[in-house]
């Protein structure tokens, strides 16, 4: 793969090289980018389900993300762009708190009812929220991008590299591309590569990690020492022994994506691009900390006894089922999407922006993406943006609900994102562009401020809405 690499920044130079002088005569260049450009950038996410991946399919899937990200362009030069994108990224999760389900607060406190004294002892529910270390973290991100153009402006060739953290996974990114465009500039072929390589710190369930750490003696140790083990009946229990679980020997996750479009303006009203893409993913592609429970392996709890019945409903407040293993997935995965996009310009007031995309991958998953766009120009400067996106998606080989999976298969999970499903999004945005930025910051002018929200509905249960703003300003 590393002389892959060499070979693809050795194109892109070679390339880049021969284009450079593809306009010797050029008497007049424009630059690329007149001055720095920054934009401001922040989003709030809210979500709810009832499919927790970390509880084995089961539980409460809320979630909350605050993203805020900023992006600055700066001309080194005529020809060259440098681009520099920093963001964060704070959320808290229900799901993912249940990493570790059984603690003093959130839902291990309090009593199963307001006139009880407080109930003793570890317990959880895929519920309600626990207050793990894991209930909340931040993502920071970091994106730096260089381009730089030919004198005719026909040749781009750009190179980029990333770094992403937060508190379990660690991401490193490179990667370059090239465009060249023809046929007085209506038509344009891209193509893009870059490699990503990440690394797991995995937290496992803490039921896995104290058996993983103490072996067969573990419920006389650490978390379980003094800890009441019930069976399916609500009886104290010893027979708890979850001996499919085998900590991961990689932590490894590389991904390599080979992107091709073309784009081209059909007609003075009409523009269509197409695109196709190639990715590849080795390595530890599971989480580590998403159970699985298996159909032919007996129950086993630590709570309230009498929430058993119910303990697949909102009604279960006290107890939470120990796992029998975490999701196993193959340690490869092969992507092939493709797709395009018609715009095409009505009138001086109203636009039509199409987007689609077929994906199929080797686990299985087949699915369709449609979207459709109106930007409706209200007046020079603003502009509202109505659309509406439809999704549908086949479920992967290694999918099952909970509890439906048999200690006997290879591979398995059952995360939702991997199920069959069909999702709807609606949204609406609006829009101010003044091109003489005439509000002015210090030495910036105001060039567009972005507004849009958008709510997603999934058959399975979940939902979402998510707000966006967005502000540019340029330099003067």
């Amino acid at each position: 793969m590393k002389n892959k690499i060499i070979f693809l920044f050795t194109l892109i130079s070679t390339v880049a090289f021969s284009q450079e002088s593809d306009s010797t005569n050029v008497a007049y260049k424009k630059r690329v980018l007149e001055g720095i450009e920054v934009d401001f950038l922040v989003s709030y996410y809210k979500q709810d389900g009832v499919h927790s991946s970390v509880s084995g399919g089961i539980g409460s899937e809320k979630l909350t993300d605050l993203a805020s990200n900023i992006v600055v362009a700066i001309p080194l030069n005529d020809d060259d762009v440098l681009t520099v994108d920093m963001g964060l990224s704070a959320y808290t999760s229900a799901s993912s708190s249940n990493i570790n389900p059984f603690n003093a607060s959130g839902a291990s406190a309090g009593s199963d009812d307001d006139d009880k004294a407080p109930v003793t002892g570890p317990y959880g529910t895929p519920w309600q929220a626990s207050s793990g270390a894991s209930a909340q973290d931040v993502l920071g991100s970091a994106v730096v991008n260089y381009s730089h153009s030919s004198d005719s402006r026909n040749f781009i060739w750009s190179t980029n590299v990333s770094f992403s953290n937060e508190y379990d996974y660690t991401s490193i990114g490179f990667g370059g591309g090239m465009s060249k465009l023809f046929n007085n500039k209506n038509s344009e072929v891209s193509a893009k590569a870059n490699v990503y390589l990440d690394q797991w710190r995995p937290i496992y369930a803490t039921e896995l990690h104290e058996y993983a750490k103490y072996g067969l003696g573990f419920q006389n140790n650490g978390f379980f020492n003094g800890v009441t083990i019930l069976d399916q009946n609500g009886n104290a229990s010893t027979s708890y022994l979850p001996s499919d679980f085998k900590l991961w020997n990689s932590k490894n996750r590389n991904s390599y994506s080979l992107s091709l479009s073309f784009s081209q303006v059909a007609t003075k009203k009409m523009q269509f691009s197409v695109f196709f893409d190639i990715l590849q993913q080795q390595g530890m592609l599971s989480s580590p900390y998403n159970r699985v429970y298996f159909a032919d392996k007996a129950n086993y709890y630590i709570g309230q006894a009498q929430y058993i019945p119910v303990y697949e409903t909102s009604q279960n407040r006290g107890v939470y089922q120990l796992a029998d293993d975490i999701e196993r997935l193959p340690g490869t995965r092969f992507k092939l999407p493709f797709g395009g996009r018609l715009n095409y310009y009505i009138n001086e007031r109203l636009s039509l922006r199409t987007y689609y995309r077929y994906y199929w991958d080797d686990w299985g998953i087949t699915s369709h993406t449609a979207s459709i766009e109106l930007p409706i120009k209200l007046t020079d400067k603003f502009t509202v943006f109505p659309m509406y996106r439809y999704y549908t998606q086949e479920a992967s080989k290694y999918f099952a609900p909970f509890e439906t999976h048999l200690s006997t298969e290879k591979y398995y999970t059952s995360d939702y994102d991997l199920s069959t499903f069909n999702a709807s999004q609606y949204g609406f945005g609006v829009g101010y562009t003044d091109i003489l930025t005439s509000v002015k910051i210090w030495n910036f002018g105001l060039k567009s401020i972005d507004l849009r929200f958008n709510h997603y509905d999934r058959n399975d249960g979940l939902n979402a809405n998510i707000i966006t703003f967005g502000i540019k300003f340029v330099e003067q």
